[in-house]
């Protein structure tokens, strides 16, 4: 069986939850930098962000950051944001190797240190604890290969099965969700 896939929008901060524990819970996974915005569109609706649950969803992530001893969670302004050349950034990262390196440092910008990943300050520091140029990364990520590559992934990913993000593939099974790594475990031991 292929490798676990792991999709991934540094916007969403259960993606965050996810991304800090996938490894120790499911093992090694192939990190996707996807657009989430593209996959709710495609599937007909939008973030519980912008929706009257927000306060609650916040308190819910907040429990959980708290619950795997992530520490207090840091709020970009705004959030939601448009991580569209932080996505981009991210296809490029991974075209040079470091794709789950700038994933989880970009995550983790956002997350933890409360940064808006729509200033390309922002992304640019995060390039630069992945071990990439950020200069480098942006031009990289305004280039029509990099924006065709977001699009076809994203595209690939709606086509596996994923309604949302975290979201781990194994095999043809889609596990959506932060709470849904320990089920994506059980599925590689079956």
């Amino acid at each position: 069986m292929a490798a676990p896939r792991f999709f991934v929008d540094v916007g969403s901060p259960y993606a965050w939850l996810a991304a800090e524990r996938v490894e120790r819970v499911v093992g090694a996974v192939v990190w996707e930098p996807v657009l989430l915005g593209a996959v709710f569109a495609a599937r007909g609706f939008g973030s519980w962000s912008l929706t009257r649950e927000r306060d609650a969803g916040i308190a819910e992530v907040e429990r959980r950051a708290a619950l795997h001893g992530l520490g207090p969670v840091r709020w970009p302004e705004p959030w939601p944001g448009n991580m569209l050349l932080a996505m981009r950034c991210a296809v490029a990262a991974d075209e040079r190797g470091v794709g789950r390196a700038f994933l989880l440092a970009a995550l983790r910008a956002g997350f933890v240190e409360g940064r808006d990943l729509s200033d390309p300050a922002a992304v640019a520091d995060a390039a630069s604890t992945a071990g990439v140029e950020g200069d480098e990364l942006l031009a990289a990520a305004s280039t029509p290969a990099v924006k065709a590559a977001l699009k076809e992934r994203t595209e690939r990913a709606i086509a596996l099965g994923v309604r949302g993000v975290p979201t781990v593939v194994v095999g043809d099974e889609a596990f959506w969700g932060d709470d849904r790594l320990d089920d994506a475990a059980r599925a590689l031991r079956v």
